[in-house]
């Protein structure tokens, strides 16, 4: 089909559903037959970036671009923004990109007055492991259900920790870092502790094993930096620059993104700890933050049912504390329908179909979007570097037609920052000073502990005073037992009855000259 001039041609029917009238982000211009039309720009309102979003393509297909793209225009909207850079290749978003032929040339099909700009910019790391200012969690505040998914244990497993956790709240054990959880487990299942958690399920051996082992292999791949204080509060991320732009919060996780998992896990810590310190805002022009969440479908791999659960309220219930979130991954069926429901802004990237696999997902991604003029099967494989089909939700809340867009190019640097830039960068943030050092104050390990000692003084203390008593009842039975010896030649001579008649004859002699003595009479005389 031809591009025509008919106010009710498709390019124009689709076009007419992006021109709003509030604030938006501009993402590029309208793809229609071949041909790419700068004159009909594709757009997300502002105030519908709390609806949520998913950013989905093959590898290699421009997804990291668009991420820079979107916060840099929220940025500069006043609107904070947190990147997870899994693979250290946003950073640059700091600094200022380079002009060259391929951005003039890209700026000058969508209609893009493209200038280099860098936007302000903090970089964190997960417990300090990389550059970055340490962001780290209490084992309290990361919670059972988080826990055991990073653990990876099942759901019985999952409802033990639970009670520990309450146990340990309950006796006012503060659960700190990871040894802290360690000696809470291994104390309710001591002979001492057997019997605290008797009246609400108990805690068996063979479950204890299996956390205790999980914990082990949890702190082999690093994740004692991970937790422990100062934790971090998550407010920081809610900050604007002296300029008035919204503070583009970069996570540095290319130190561990070999274990995906766990960083994964972490990042939903932080959007469920942000859900339950904001207040109820409702819909607000502009968001508070834009969250996203980068290789969104580790997250969800092997998930259990609890935990599914609680990443569904918190990206339904989070939007109304003027939160956003985006997922990027490679396909939407690598989200649950649950929370893919409640995404209403899509920028699918290219689609690959080399497998039966690959078909059936291109399909199902078909199919997640509405009516179209465009036949998407044939569109999602054939999208250039770059490229996507969007739609979003209009200022009124209603979907806008698919549009095939070519997107614009990032201002700032598409690529990562030298790592002296990024360490002057990171030192040089008043953050630093606060979240840099590590603090181990006293909590559930040492006062563990301290009972622990206190009890084996006192067993020892009575296992001694047991031992005395024993031996000196011991000593007194061999004293009972044992023959008499002869008496000596004095001993007769003082046992004899002579001796002792001869004793009394000399006592009363003896007495009479005494009582003279004190009562003043004389001697009778004979």
């Amino acid at each position: 089909m031809s591009e025509s001039t008919d106010p009710a041609s498709p390019a124009d029917q689709i076009a007419a559903g992006y021109a709003f009238t509030g604030p938006a982000l501009e993402l590029g211009a309208l793809l229609w037959d071949g041909a790419c039309l700068p004159d009909r720009q594709i757009r997300i309102p502002l105030s519908m970036l709390n609806r949520h979003g998913l950013v989905a393509g093959a590898t290699g297909t421009g997804k990291t671009k668009t991420l820079q793209l979107i916060a840099e225009q929220l940025s500069t909207g006043g609107v904070p923004v947190f990147l997870a850079d899994v693979k250290g290749d946003v950073s640059g978003i700091s600094a200022p990109g380079t002009a060259n032929e391929k951005v003039a040339e890209r700026a000058g099909e969508v209609g893009q007055q493209w200038e280099a700009t860098g936007f302000p910019s903090e970089f964190y790391s997960l417990g300090g492991i990389g550059a970055g200012i340490p962001v780290r969690a209490t084992v309290t505040g990361f919670g059972p259900v988080l826990m055991s998914k990073v653990l990876q244990l099942n759901q019985t497993q999952e409802q033990s920790l639970g009670l520990i956790f309450h146990y340990a709240d309950a006796k006012g054990l503060e659960l700190i870092d990871l040894k802290d959880l360690r000696a809470v487990v291994a104390f309710l299942v001591s002979d001492q502790g057997k019997a605290e958690l008797k009246g609400i399920g108990g805690l068996s051996t063979v479950t204890a094993g299996v956390i205790l082992r999980s914990l082990t292999a949890f702190e082999q791949q690093g994740a004692s930096e991970f937790f422990g204080e100062p934790e971090f509060d998550t407010s920081e991320f809610l900050r604007t620059a002296a300029d008035g732009r919204g503070l583009v919060s970069v996570l540095e996780l290319p130190a561990v993104q070999d274990k995906p998992q766990l960083f994964s896990t972490f990042l939903m810590w932080l959007l469920a700890d942000l859900y339950t310190d904001l207040p109820e805002v409702g819909d607000l022009e502009r968001p508070k933050l834009v969250f996203f969440f980068d290789e969104a479908h580790l997250l969800f791999n092997g998930a259990s049912k609890a935990f599914l659960e609680s990443i569904t309220q918190t990206v339904r219930l989070i939007r109304s504390k003027g939160i956003g979130v985006f997922f990027v991954t490679q396909t939407p069926k690598d989200v649950p329908g649950d929370v893919l429901a409640q995404l209403g802004n899509r920028v699918q990237h290219a689609l690959r179909a080399f497998t039966p696999d690959d078909a059936k997902a291109l399909k199902a991604t078909v199919k997640t979007f509405p009516n179209s003029p465009y036949d998407l099967e044939e569109l999602l494989t054939g999208l250039g570097t770059g490229e996507a089909v969007i739609t979003v939700l209009s200022e009124k809340g209603a979907p806008t037609p698919v549009a095939a867009t070519r997107l614009r190019a990032p201002q700032s640097l598409m690529g990562p920052l030298d790592a002296a830039v990024l360490d002057a960068a990171v030192k040089s943030s008043l953050l630093y000073a606060r979240y840099a050092e590590p603090v181990d104050r006293e909590s559930a390990y040492e006062k563990i502990s301290a009972e622990q000692v206190a009890a084996e003084a006192a067993a020892e203390a009575a296992a001694a005073e047991a031992e005395a008593e024993k031996q000196a009842k011991e000593a007194a039975k061999t004293a009972r037992s044992a023959p008499k010896p002869d008496p000596s030649l004095a001993q007769q001579v003082v046992g004899s009855g002579l001796f002792r008649s001869l004793a009394r004859s000399i006592g009363t002699q003896l007495g009479r000259e005494i009582s003279r003595s004190v009562f003043g009479t004389a001697k009778r005389r004979r």
